[in-house]
């Protein structure tokens, strides 16, 4: 029987996006996910994603149900929101968890996590992440192939493996009338909710580590990482961190070379008990 890996998708990028990673994880792991986080009614996005986190516990629960095993634990990875996701579901259940692979997600902790609360209570945050665009965001296309053009046009996207850009575009933005005309799948308030709910008490709660083992993959040219830093990550993932070239979208623009140090990492983990 294979591991189970949990995957939990980034904001505004449905999990179905990151299939050229799961292709590649697939010979050695069964993945699971849910396809859209934060669009269940009964997982509200509020202030530090309390809910969603129960989202994930939850879609874990049912497989846990389900798997021909008693209570088997499985592999949490996830990337930006996911990757968070994943570490406060450890934290919550770590009895149910292998371990936990970060993609791009610092750990925001110590003064920075006081000014994320101040700026969140004054609304600075909304102009100091992608919330303020995520406003306004597009949502309509007359065809797969304008929706194609369109995120080629931009500099972020062109950055993309190719088969993660169809991908995103078919799951992401699928046709929803019998014209071709194309809609966003992530609902852009859900989208800008997330942003502006950021936990700030993640770093106060792992002040004494983490109760299962933690990888850490960052991108090179990472803004997060940048303005986040690394030094409450390197606490609770020690030597497993690794660096991927490319922006805090490096799965995207890296999938195959991405699934490579997910493996690693997983394979660096002491087994569980």
């Amino acid at each position: 029987m294979k591991d189970i890996i949990h995957f939990s998708h980034a904001n505004g990028f449905p999990a179905s996006t990151y299939r050229t990673i799961f292709a590649e994880l697939s010979d050695e792991y069964e993945v699971r996910g849910i396809e859209r986080i934060g669009h269940d009614a009964r997982f509200p996005v509020t202030r530090d994603w309390p809910y969603l986190v129960d989202q994930l516990i939850d879609d874990m629960s049912r497989y846990r149900r389900e798997a021909d095993v008693d209570h088997p634990k499985v592999w949490l990875v996830g990337h930006s929101l996911g990757g968070y996701l994943s570490l406060m579901a450890a934290l919550k259940r770590p009895e149910w968890v292998k371990g936990v692979v970060m993609l791009d997600s610092p750990v925001i902790a110590g003064w920075k996590s006081g000014l994320l609360r101040v700026t969140q209570w004054t609304g600075l945050d909304e102009r100091l992440s992608p919330a303020a665009a995520t406003r306004k965001r597009r949502t309509q296309w007359a065809s797969r192939d304008e929706a194609w053009r369109h995120f080629l046009s931009k500099p972020a996207f062109a950055r993309w493996d190719e088969r993660m850009l169809s991908d995103y575009i078919d799951f992401g933005i699928p046709q929803t009338h019998a014209n071709g005309a194309r809609s966003l799948a992530f609902d852009r308030h859900v989208e800008y909710l997330i942003y502006r709910t950021l936990p700030h008490t993640l770093g106060a709660r792992l002040a004494h580590g983490a109760p299962v083992p933690v990888g850490f993959v960052a991108g090179t040219h990472s803004r997060e990482v940048r303005q986040v830093g690394l030094a409450m990550t390197r606490r609770i993932a020690g030597a497993r961190i690794e660096w991927m070239e490319g922006s805090h979208l490096f799965p995207m623009e890296r999938p195959i070379d991405t699934a490579r140090a997910v493996q690693r990492l997983l394979k660096s983990m002491p087994a569980p008990c």
